[in-house]
């Protein structure tokens, strides 16, 4: 089954056409940068590879695809009246309700007027003479713009891995971000999901409640936390609409992006054990990232680490009926919260189902797809369906498949081979007129992704306007302040137990792919007053070029 999209809805091809911006990528931040530029009375063009906008929303539709961040602080915060007039009807929004809200967004304020969809950007120039970038696409069309802002999206670089005779399978086969929009029958069907990362654990639990067959292959497995998700609370939503300008003032200034309740204020290994296990306890409780927020030296020390991971290891062992099988989905190699923290909605019950069953591949490696099915190094499981949960080539990826040159034709991809190089997360040396929204060396994939775009878009919107105002062409970081920022990211990083885990914030999940840990640490709150210090000294560790 192919990756990329079926069929695009037909969009106006521009053929050559010049705009004062274009924008890639049309989830919430491409429509969220277009709706800021539009104020600032530009011209814009957003290109948008799906038929509808979302992004994250529109391309994952697998069965119980929901986002991990709580649905009221979720959402964009831009205008008080669309906060007030929609409804979120869960804690946490399943797929379908999150496009439906960025489809909203959308018609609210007429953004598709300035979008083009169907449309893949295949390369990206930079003419040092003109000062402009050309923007070309699989559509045949040519852009030229001042300025270049992708909101592609840190995980929307589908990973297939090079499965050995995958042709071969005579039945279906799907990778999560891109399962058909109608659904798959499952009844009756043998299906086999590969990889239990986040979108793997919403998708067994999902799956395995159906009336099927399902065969898990997992090679590594990961920490997962009830989310406890429930249908809105009528009186909670109100009083979050009612006050809902300090709550986003809250989780402006926080770590994750997303307000806390309460900051914990000591160690773990400062209290006694029933202490610690009763705050765990009431934690688990809670659900969904509560239990990370336990103690002050979770994510600083090994020790403190150790006694959170094995209390998640035990409600494991407490919930799975088969030992074997508990033992299986407890991970003990790397510590817990180093790798994107999982939630769920009884993904461990669904192991005590007897039509789910757990393949250890680590143990017993796939070897090849074969007409029937997955052969491992134990034997072959016949099967009619294959779901392929296994990720994405996260934060640079989808900046590499645009084939973006800078200056002097070098390449995003040949200036970032030993690891992204970045000046907060938003632009790079060689790429003058060129912001990244969320990209890496920003809080990013560590925060509520909607903060952190906003926080964006806002000083990207806010930076052109000055460089509008004061007559100025270019905007290009400096190297020293671009080789300053990456070795304070790697620095923060390497004060946590982050680079412990071969994870996809390190690019482990991609064959070649260097080991650097790609978002920043450091919190959303303390990243966003960086930001507004550089612009308030006049835009420092950038050169600026008069027009």
């Amino acid at each position: 089954m192919p990756l990329e999209q079926e069929e695009a809805v037909e969009s106006p091809i521009t053929d050559h056409a010049e705009y004062d911006a274009v924008v890639v990528g049309a989830g919430f931040a491409g429509m969220y940068q277009l709706y800021r530029l539009r104020e600032l009375g530009l011209s814009v063009r957003v290109l948008e590879t799906g038929d509808g906008v979302g992004g994250t929303w529109y391309w994952n539709r697998y069965p119980g695809a929901r986002v991990d961040s709580p649905s009221m602080q979720y959402s964009l915060s831009f205008s008080s009246e669309m906060e007030q007039e929609w409804g979120w009807p869960e804690d946490y929004s399943p797929q379908n309700d999150l496009e439906r809200y960025a489809n909203h967004v959308a018609d609210r304020f007429n953004l598709r007027d300035d979008i083009q969809f169907g449309t893949r950007v295949t390369n990206a120039s930079y003419d040092e003479n003109t000062k402009k970038w050309t923007i070309e696409t699989d559509r045949g069309d040519s852009l030229t713009a001042q300025y270049f802002i992708t909101a592609v999206g840190c995980l929307s670089a589908t990973n297939m891995p090079n499965f050995k005779n995958l042709e071969s399978f005579q039945g279906e086969w799907y990778h999560t971000s891109r399962y058909p929009k109608e659904g798959v029958e499952l009844k009756g069907k043998r299906v086999g999901i590969v990889g239990t990362g986040s979108t793997g654990i919403q998708a067994i639990t999902a799956v395995g409640k159906e009336d099927c067959e399902l065969f898990v292959f997992q090679r590594t497995p990961n920490y997962s936390l009830p989310s406890n998700n429930k249908p809105m609370d009528p009186e909670f939503e109100k009083e979050w609409k009612t006050r809902y300008a300090e709550h986003r003032e809250a989780a402006r200034v926080s770590q994750g992006g997303a307000e806390i309740i309460a900051y914990p204020s000591v160690s773990a290994l400062a209290v006694s054990d029933e202490e610690r296990a009763a705050t765990y306890e009431k934690a688990w409780n809670q659900g969904a990232f509560t239990l990370a927020q336990s103690f002050t030296d979770l994510m600083t020390n090994e020790d403190a680490n150790f006694t959170a991971a094995e209390f998640v290891r035990n409600k494991i062992r407490q919930t799975v009926k088969d030992p074997e099988t508990a033992e299986l989905l407890a991970p003990k190699d790397y510590p817990i919260f180093t790798k994107r923290i999982c939630m769920d909605t009884g993904y461990y019950e669904t192991f005590n189902r007897p039509n789910v069953h757990l393949v250890d591949v680590k143990a017993n490696p796939i070897e090849e797809i074969t007409p029937k099915g997955i052969k491992t190094s134990a034997g072959e499981f016949e099967l009619d369906l294959i779901i392929f949960a296994t990720g994405f080539d996260a934060m640079t990826g989808p900046l590499f498949r645009m084939n973006i040159a800078g200056k002097d034709g070098l390449t995003l991809k040949k200036k970032w081979e030993d690891g992204p190089k970045t000046y907060l997360g938003i632009s790079s040396v060689g790429f003058p007129n060129m912001f990244m929204i969320t990209g890496p060396g920003s809080p990013s994939v560590l925060s509520n992704m909607t903060t952190s775009i906003e926080q964006h878009v806002d000083w990207i919107t806010d930076t052109i306007k000055y460089l509008k105002e004061n007559e100025l062409a270019d905007i290009e970081p400096t190297a020293a302040a671009e080789d300053a920022w990456v070795e304070h990211v790697n620095e923060v990083a390497n004060k946590t137990l982050y680079p412990k885990a071969n994870s996809w914030y390190i690019g482990a999940n991609i064959p070649g792919k260097p080991r650097v840990f790609m978002p920043y640490v450091g919190g959303v709150g303390n990243y966003r007053q960086k930001c507004d210090e550089v612009a308030a000294k006049g835009y420092e560790g950038f050169e600026l070029t008069p027009a």
